[in-house]
């Protein structure tokens, strides 16, 4: 594999993680005490953070 091919493997990783993190923080007490302004950020941002993963697996699967 070349190295940009890496980076984007490492960084689908990392935003995987963070992926996870933040599903794990969506179901949690302090997310509910948000108000609906934060939640309806976090759960866009969520969105998009799941969007982007999907098109880094879609470039790596054509390496």
């Amino acid at each position: 594999m070349q190295p940009h091919q890496e980076r984007v493997v490492t960084e689908k990783e990392e935003l995987d993680a963070k992926i996870s993190a933040l599903d794990s923080f969506l179901g949690g007490q302090v997310f509910a005490s948000l108000d609906v302004g934060e939640q309806d950020r976090l759960v866009r941002q969520h969105k998009y953070m799941t969007q982007y993963s999907s098109v880094l697996s879609e470039r790596i699967s054509n390496f």
